[in-house]
């Protein structure tokens, strides 16, 4: 284990193995896991993987919790996720600093992502008392319909590197309220960001008497493919690659389970020629470098109108000049570290497909020779999308392919092209524009924006995906509804039994 003074500071300084059941760290024995500092490549921490028999134990345990937590009230169970938020602000910073250690993201947004599960609970606590049903006329005399939503069960949360605390959160925030407790196997790049929030669970479960509501296992594909296979787990949410996502919902299917997907983006901008150059530069700035490319709302292809195309690049150009790489922790720093010496070797085959498919290289495109897991933002002037196929694809790195289109319609054809659907924006001042980009012959993506970047969801919108994306959706409107059961309600209060739809059936 590093000696690294974060480790301490959050409680996870002398833990070998990963794993947590009924408030309790388990001491699991399966493969180790060895998580290093991106920034400079040192381990950081070897730690035991759980093997299946350890969390079948463990969810066994998280279902005798669910019996007596369903039957809490829904408001009382928002008392406990309140607690918990209030537990996340008063270790914000520590939390922050541990996703930058562990994963290479900027202060700035390691604090940001902190905020993210602090603001999902917050949501998550008005949404206990909002839990709504509808009523509905029923066409027979006397009778009254009406549905409600029943927990589901206990959750599994498969989450990605890229986002190590809030992604569980999204899911373990609404999940709580709704009933159902949760079973959360993190990415093995960033078990230590999933034992400090264990750590704050075991926390505040112990003080609002809610023990075994929160639970860790750990472990590579073979986890996975446990928690994909586990009746046990009435759903399962997957945040990770396209080609998992659907090995996981087949196992999830094949037992008729539920499944959240929440897979690749290939995410595009289109920047029309009345477009304000400044917002539009600065959008897309930080939605392809932020977190280094490496989040699924990622700008990696932009679609310019041919006026405004010349002048975009160029400002862009300028704008990646100003982008200070290095310690994700130093103030300044707007680009870290990729997460690991293989991420660098895709950005590189990625940079040399680029090249040999005709694409241009405007700035960047070589790794940076230094500690750490370094490369340059770059830019990619690319020919027509159809014979650029590497644009396809989605390379989770800091590269931007930059296309030039002839009007919308153009634009429109190419940004829908790609088999991935999930966010989307317009730079535009034309409202005709703006609004035809928005309708049902528009963006294909699960998120459309006008006049701001793909990167950058607030929680209180569904966020999700179409196609290749999965078509999960998580946080904010009515998500929620996946966490739970439907049930359709009819009551007969009058003394006959008329059946639906004029059916007469007498008998005695």
């Amino acid at each position: 284990m590093s000696s690294h003074p974060l480790l301490e500071k959050l409680k996870i300084a002398d833990r070998a193995g990963c794993g947590a059941a009924w408030g309790e760290w388990v001491e699991t024995s399966g493969d180790r896991i060895d998580t290093h500092n991106p920034t400079d490549g040192k381990l950081l921490a070897s730690v035991a993987s759980t093997r299946v028999p350890e969390a079948e134990l463990i969810l066994a345990k998280a279902a005798e919790r669910y019996d007596t937590w369903r039957m809490r009230p829904a408001p009382a169970r928002g008392e406990v996720v309140r607690v918990l938020g209030q537990h996340l602000r008063q270790h914000k910073e520590a939390l922050g600093e541990m996703i930058s250690v562990e994963v290479g993201k900027t202060r700035s947004e390691g604090q940001g992502e902190v905020q993210e599960m602090i603001d999902i609970c917050d949501f998550a606590v008005g949404l206990s008392r909002q839990l709504y049903g509808a009523t509905m006329h029923s066409e027979r005399s006397r009778h009254r319909m009406y549905e409600q939503w029943h927990p589901l069960g206990p959750v599994g949360v498969i989450s990605a590197f890229n986002f190590p605390m809030a992604v569980w959160s999204w899911n373990a925030a609404i999940a709580a309220v709704c009933g159902d407790v949760v079973l959360w196997k993190p990415s093995p790049w960033a078990p230590l960001c999933a034992q400090a929030v264990q750590q704050i669970c075991h926390d505040v479960m112990a003080e609002t008497d809610s023990t075994g509501l929160f639970n860790l296992v750990c472990g590579g594909a073979e986890m996975g493919g446990w928690m994909a296979e586990s009746k046990g787990l009435p759903l399962v949410s997957f945040t990770g690659s396209s080609a998992i996502g659907k090995q996981v919902a087949g196992k999830v299917g094949q037992r008729l389970g539920r499944s959240i997907l929440e897979l690749g983006g290939n995410n595009a901008i289109i920047v029309m020629d009345d477009a304000d150059l400044d917002l539009s530069v600065r959008a897309i700035a930080f939605g392809a470098v932020g977190t280094a490319g490496q989040r699924c709302t990622t700008t990696r292809r932009i679609f310019a109108q041919k006026g405004i195309a010349p002048k975009l690049a160029s400002a862009l150009v300028k704008a990646y000049g100003t982008v200070k790489m290095g310690d994700p922790l130093e103030d300044g720093t707007l680009l870290g570290p990729l997460i690991s010496q293989r991420a660098v070797e895709n950005y590189e085959k990625a940079i040399a497909a680029a090249k040999a498919q005709g694409g241009e290289i405007l700035c960047g495109g070589k790794a940076v020779d230094r500690d750490g897991f370094f490369v340059e933002p770059t830019i990619v002037k690319a020919p027509n999308q159809e014979s650029f196929p590497i644009a396809w694809d989605e390379t989770f790195a800091p590269i931007l392919y930059v296309f030039e289109v002839d009007d919308l319609d153009d634009a429109l054809r190419q940004h829908n092209a790609v088999a991935q659907g999930l966010s989307s924006a317009i730079f535009t001042d034309s409202i005709s524009a703006a609004e035809r980009f928005l309708s049902h012959r528009g963006s294909d993506c699960g998120i459309a924006n006008v006049n701001i970047g793909t990167s950058g969801a607030e929680i209180g919108g569904a966020f999700g995906g179409e196609k290749d994306t999965g078509g999960g959706r998580e946080a904010g409107s009515d998500a929620w509804k996946a966490y739970m059961r439907r049930q359709t309600c009819t009551i007969n209060w009058g003394g006959d039994l008329p059946l639906a739809q004029g059916v007469e059936f007498d008998v005695g």
